[in-house]
């Protein structure tokens, strides 16, 4: 049930995560959000980065979220593999485990400047959650 995909818009890249929770949703979203620029498996989830976001709505603290691993990442210079999410009352906290850019074995093929609110969507059908944005590249 759970998985994460691109969609084309443009020039940019639509990702979308689906979850049996929202939890998993975003953090679905976020793997997607690391293949964007690298194979996912090729990053070592060896250190662990706390993250905090707190927005109005769940479409805004969808966007929040991902800015927030794009801001981690480009500050940091690294990559994340695996996350951990808890959502209550539009406040989410969260765990991202990755390491350090290795362009040899990571072979970054884009940068991300940012999540935005281009065909932003977060909502439950049928007892499944998907949440998307196109982020820009």
């Amino acid at each position: 049930m759970s998985h994460w995909e691109h969609f084309h818009h443009q020039a940019d890249i639509g990702i979308r995560g689906t979850g049996e929770t929202l939890e998993i949703d975003f953090e679905q979203a976020a793997i997607a959000l690391t293949a964007v620029i690298t194979e996912p498996a090729r990053v070592a989830a060896t250190i662990a980065v706390p993250l905090h976001c707190e927005a109005p709505d769940r479409e805004l603290l969808f966007a929040d979220w991902l800015n927030a691993l794009i801001y981690e990442m480009a500050t940091r210079r690294m990559l994340f593999r695996r996350y951990e999410v808890r959502i209550v009352d539009n406040q989410l906290d969260a765990t991202a485990w990755g390491e350090p850019i290795d362009t040899a074995r990571h072979k970054p093929a884009v940068e991300i400047k940012g999540a935005t609110y281009t065909e932003l969507y977060v909502q439950q059908i049928e007892g499944i959650w998907i949440a998307q944005c196109v982020v820009d590249v």
